[in-house]
Order: structure tokens, then C-alpha cells, then sequence
């Protein structure tokens, strides 16, 4: 009897992706399951090809998860989300602004201009954004559009827009809270140079989408997915890159504020055509 077999597509946002699912492969395979990936230069043809089923599965940003939710509605199919990483879940972003900057609470920023990464970007563009809208606070924003079509991957344009922000060019900057981090440690933003004047309520990032009904292969690479150990020396590696140490059960109950935001800036219909003004991959 043939072993199951899972198709699944990852956006090759970085070289490492290669090293990932290569890895990845080899021990699913030593499994059982017949795995195999494909790479794309951006999320929408990943999405398009899921529904349509050239893929079995797909490593999605939550950009792309609400996307392939609206198009297999649209379709009178469905998705699901079958894993998602431990690290992808209760996410915030915050908007800073320089240490001595006037600016003290959310209110403040009202008519001054606001960094954000790329048109994309879920973290550092869409959900901080709808969160100031939310507040009634009209900005003037200023968007850096680095590897657009990676839907906030490529954290490129949200690096640039720190700098920015260092620069005086800007009066805030929006990013992911983990990035805030990484963004002093590695020396883009002054140590004690910044101060969070807002935060986002906590969302989730990734899933591993399939669509419904799952074959016999998709409810195996899931369990094998899940069954990961973070103690295997053969996987640890590979986890490490991906940043995680535990793959978990996906869910959707953390897409709610950038389905609104996606709502609110017309980023895509709600039969999942892409809308975005001037949004090229």
C-alpha cells in the first residue's frame, strides 16, 4: 500500500525556508508520510493554488489564512487551520516613539506621521493601524514597502521603518513586540531611545491551512507535525529556524483585528480578490 501523500507550499521569503522544509522533509518521510513542498515568491499564488487544490496544504501568513478563508467560502468549499507554531500565538504590536519625543499617550500622535513596514505587513501595517483608527486617531503614515507580497515576512520595511524613527524623520513606528526587541539587541534602535505609546490586543500570526475535508496524508502530517519533539536532535535544528519548539493544534480565534483592519482598508473582498490599492506581489 502507497505511503499518504502531502503537497504543501511555503513562501520562500528567506534562503533559510529551503534549509527548513528540506530537513523537515526528510523526517516526515522517515515517518511515513510521502511529503514533498513547493516554494513561491509571494502568498497570493500559494492561496490561489490551495483552493484550487494544486496543494494539499500551505504555510500561511494570517494575511493569507483570512484570504484563503474568504476565497473557498466564495468557492462554497472551506479551509481550516491544522497547526500553527507555540511562538504564533497571543502576538502584540506597539507604536514607539522616540524617548524624548512629546508624544505621551495614543491620543498625541493625532496628525503626526507614522512609520509602518510594508502595505502587507499584518504586524507592523495592518493591525497597528486599525488599532489607532479604532482610538480616533487620524495619522499621517509613511509606509516602507520592502519584499511586498511576503505579507510582513521580510521584516525589511518594518527595520526601516525604525530607522526612521532614530532618524527624526518620523514622529512614531509601528512593529511587532518581539521585533522592538530584536531591533535594540541588534543595535537599530538606542538602548532606553524609544517608548511604546500604544499596544494592540494580542493576536495570532501563522497556520498551516488545508482544506476541508482533510485526506488520510494532511490528518497524518499533522499529527506528525504535532508529535515533533523539541528534544529530537534531528528536528531541534530545524525548529530552532522556524522559531518554535512546539508545533500545537491551529485555531482562528486570534484573526479577528485584521479581519477588521482588512475590512477597513479594503485590502481584499469578501470573496477574497485582492482590492489593495497599488498592491503588486
Amino acid at each position: 500500500m502507497p505511503a499518504p501523500t502531502v503537497l504543501m507550499g511555503a513562501v520562500a521569503y528567506d534562503p533559510k525556508v529551503v534549509t527548513i522544509w528540506e530537513g523537515f522533509r526528510t523526517w516526515l518521510r522517515g515517518q511515513g508520510l510521502d511529503f514533498d513542498f513547493v516554494l513561491y515568491s509571494h502568498y497570493e499564488r500559494q492561496v490561489e493554488d490551495l483552493v484550487a487544490g494544486r496543494i494539499d496544504a500551505a504555510w500561511n501568513s494570517p494575511l493569507a489564512w483570512l484570504r484563503a478563508e474568504r476565497m473557498a467560502r466564495a468557492g462554497g468549499t472551506a479551509v481550516r487551520a491544522l497547526a500553527m507554531r507555540d511562538t504564533d500565538r497571543d502576538l502584540t504590536s506597539v507604536v514607539v516613539v522616540r524617548a524624548e519625543s512629546p508624544v505621551r499617550q495614543v491620543a498625541d500622535l493625532a496628525g503626526r506621521v507614522v512609520a509602518v513596514g510594508a502595505v502587507d505587513s499584518p504586524q507592523a501595517t495592518l493591525i497597528p493601524l486599525g488599532h489607532l483608527a479604532a482610538a480616533g486617531v487620524q495619522v499621517d503614515v509613511r509606509g516602507f514597502d520592502v519584499g511586498v507580497g511576503l505579507h510582513g515576512d521580510h521584516i525589511g520595511g518594518e527595520r526601516d521603518a525604525a530607522r526612521a524613527l532614530m532618524a527624526g524623520e518620523v514622529d512614531a513606528a509601528c512593529m511587532i513586540d518581539a521585533n522592538h526587541l530584536v531591533f535594540v539587541q541588534e543595535g537599530t534602535l538606542a538602548p532606553d531611545g524609544t517608548r511604546i505609546v500604544a499596544q494592540t490586543a494580542r493576536y495570532d500570526h501563522c497556520n498551516m491551512t488545508v482544506r476541508e475535508p482533510v485526506s488520510a496524508g494532511v490528518a497524518l502530517f499533522g499529527r506528525l507535525l504535532r508529535g515533533m519533539s523539541y528534544a529530537d536532535p534531528q528536528v531541534r535544528p530545524l525548529l530552532d529556524l522556524e522559531g518554535l519548539t512546539a508545533w500545537e493544534d491551529g485555531r482562528t480565534t486570534g484573526y479577528d483585528a485584521l479581519a477588521r483592519a482588512v475590512d477597513a482598508s479594503g485590502f481584499y473582498a469578501p470573496d477574497g480578490r485582492v482590492t489593495a490599492t497599488g498592491y503588486r506581489p
